[in-house]
């Protein structure tokens, strides 16, 4: 029996504008994000951030989805700019620090996984008649729909997009949380490394 295509078993037709489009014909805008750390705030400010964090979430009436992606943390570029240097310094002294200095971070990395942490929140629009909006990435496991949108219902679906976007950048930016729509190439990049985790890190920088 014939294996089928990989690409079946991918539900993204096309990413078009930084939007991508699923084959189900549905649009999801992704949205790259910072942190807040309610570790260093006091506990009032905590309660705060906590509050509007819920209000935004209640003014919405659309569903998004909340995504972190933990990844190890690739520190083979940083040694190599020190080994580098190592080279071309000619203080005795300095080069033996250097050098020391590079076999502690390697032995701590071998020892400690240091993690990178990318924030994401997926905004979805799916047009009337389709499937319900309770899970934004719903057909992501697959599917056998496959409908392609005219120029006009792009035009209109991603218009509207557009504004759900607008409306979560602003609840976010009242949290103090900065957020970043992917474009074409970041969005590209940040599926191949969901579909290919085992293939070093993504370098994917924060939104802002």
């Amino acid at each position: 029996m014939a294996s089928k295509p990989t690409q079946e078993f991918v539900p993204i037709k096309e990413i078009r504008d930084g939007i991508i489009i699923l084959k189900d014909g549905s649009l999801r805008a992704i949205l790259m994000t910072s942190a807040v750390n309610l570790a260093l705030k006091s506990a009032d400010e905590q309660q705060g951030t906590i509050y509007m964090f819920q209000n935004f979430l209640n003014s919405l009436d659309f569903s998004i989805q909340i995504v972190t992606q933990s990844r190890k943390l690739d520190i083979e570029p940083y040694l190599a700019t020190l080994r580098k240097r190592q080279d071309v310094v000619e203080e005795p002294l300095l080069k033996l620090q250097i050098r020391e200095y590079v076999q502690f971070i390697k032995n701590f990395t071998d020892q400690i996984n240091v993690m990178k942490k990318h924030f994401f929140v997926v905004v979805s629009f799916v047009p009337s008649g389709m499937k319900s909006e309770s899970n934004p990435f719903a057909g992501l496991l697959g599917g056998n729909s496959n409908k392609t949108l005219s120029k006009e219902e792009f035009s209109e679906y991603a218009s509207q997009l557009e504004q759900r976007v607008g409306l979560v950048k602003a609840g976010l930016s009242r949290i103090g949380v900065r957020s970043s729509q992917l474009e074409n190439d970041e969005a590209i990049e940040l599926f191949y490394n969901i579909f290919n985790m085992g293939e070093g890190s993504s370098s994917l920088e924060e939104g802002d």
